[in-house]
Order: structure tokens, then C-alpha cells, then sequence
């Protein structure tokens, strides 16, 4: 997968991590970069950045209908990066209802899974071409902080694998992106040390560059997966007492 003169669409492309794909994107040379927002508006307003290369579109994910336009009108796309995601800061049984999950499993699953199964042709059409699914350090580790973000992850990322297998025939290849602590709205409560967007999408770039199929994109994603290797119960437990401690 060569990044530049490619053509690229990236989901939730409005700020944060999205914006620092679509900015490294351009700097890397890409030919064309789709800006998805759900507000065509926030959309236009990144895409005034270099209107010659980025083109806006309205899309939500969890919208069938503007799923489907995207991969009719995005015919000429060569890396989907599947960026869009849903947080609620609900823990599971703490929160009033249950609708934060579902739309948290709406956005982060279903809908990265609705990207894939629409711009799977395109991308055959088109050479083959990759895929990028951006998750996190929740994916690997439950974090009972993370309310149903985490679950939500674990199942894109297990998705990403049989997506992987599936696309392997026509040359499309999948990355996982693990992201951990970065500076985005997002993370804004949460108090260490944050990567940059840019940082994360220039290093997922080069992962997606070499066909890594599971990359950790940050020092935040790296402790997360070195914790783990080294205690596979002990943060769950730690996060357990802190909720406790409130």
C-alpha cells in the first residue's frame, strides 16, 4: 500500500484523530482525501484547507443509506480508515439506561463493519488497496472505566480479524490501529501524558504502508500492551478499586 497518490476516505475526519489523518494524508502526498462528517458543514470547513485535494461529504456511519451513497459516489478510494467512534463515559451499570451502549456498539462495530462490507468492492476494483480500522488500548484490556467503549472495540478488533481473512483474496489488507492516550475531545478528563493526533496518524500510516496487521500507534498503546503481557488481571483490578473508591 503506497499512501501517496492514493485516495483515501476517512470517517469522523472533523478534528481530532481523523483530522490529523486527513493533515498527514496531504503531507504524505495522497491524491485525494475524502473528509467524512456527519455535518457536511464540518466537513467544508476542513476541506477549505487544500480544496484542490480534499473533498467533504455528509456521512454517519450508522446510517445505512449515506453508507451506501458513500460507496457508490467514493468509487475511486484506495485506503478506508474507519476513524468515526462513539464514547459515552457511562460505566455499564451505572448508567440510566441502556442506549449509551448500543449506540457506542452502533458506531464502533456496526458501523466500521458497514464501511468495510461497502468499500470491500471498491477496493477490489481498485488494485486491492487497505483498510485501516482505528481502535484502542481498550480493545486489548477491559477497562471497567471505559463503560461499553471497550466491549464495543474488543468486537470491531475481532471483526478486523475474520475481515482480514476475507479480504486477503483480492489484496486488500487490514490494519488494526491500537490507540492509547492522545490528545483529542475525546480524552479530554483524562490526566497523562497524550500523543498528538498527527503523531498517531503519521505512525499509522507507516504501519498501514508496511501491511502491519496490528499496530500500536502510541506510548500509551505500548505500556497498555506491555501491562498486560506482564499482568493480565492486575489493571482490571486496579480500575475495579477506583470505581469502588468514588
Amino acid at each position: 500500500m503506497e499512501i501517496e497518490g492514493c485516495v483515501a476516505l476517512v470517517t469522523g475526519a472533523n478534528r481530532g484523530i481523523g483530522l490529523g489523518f486527513v493533515r498527514q494524508l496531504i503531507r504524505r502526498g495522497a491524491r485525494r482525501v475524502y473528509v467524512a462528517s456527519r455535518t457536511l458543514a464540518d466537513a467544508e470547513a476542513v476541506a477549505a484547507e487544500a480544496p484542490s485535494q480534499l473533498v467533504a461529504i455528509e456521512l454517519d456511519v450508522t446510517k445505512p443509506h449515506q453508507v451506501a451513497r458513500a460507496g457508490l459516489t467514493c468509487a475511486d478510494v484506495t485506503l478506508l480508515i474507519n476513524n468515526a467512534g462513539a464514547f459515552s463515559m457511562h460505566t455499564l451499570l451505572e448508567a440510566p439506561d441502556l442506549e449509551a451502549c448500543r449506540q457506542e456498539m452502533e458506531v464502533n462495530y456496526f458501523g466500521m463493519l458497514a464501511m468495510c462490507r461497502a468499500f470491500a468492492p471498491v477496493l477490489k476494483q481498485n488494485g486491492g488497496g487497505a483498510i485501516a480500522n482505528v481502535l484502542s488500548a481498550g480493545a486489548i484490556r477491559a477497562v471497567p472505566d471505559m463503560g461499553g467503549y471497550g466491549p464495543s472495540k474488543f468486537a470491531a478488533r475481532a471483526a478486523g480479524n475474520c475481515l482480514r481473512a476475507e479480504l486477503a483474496p483480492q489484496g486488500t489488507t487490514l490494519t488494526a490501529l491500537i490507540v492509547g492516550s492522545v490528545d483529542t475531545r475525546m480524552a479530554a478528563h483524562i490526566k497523562a501524558p497524550k500523543s498528538s493526533p498527527d503523531d498517531i496518524a503519521a505512525s499509522s500510516l507507516a504501519a498501514i504502508e508496511q501491511g502491519i496487521e496490528e499496530h500500536d500507534t502510541d506510548p500509551g498503546a505500548i505500556a497498555a500492551r506491555a501491562h498486560l503481557a506482564r499482568d493480565p488481571t492486575g489493571l482490571s483490578r486496579m480500575l475495579a478499586e477506583r470505581l469502588r473508591a468514588r
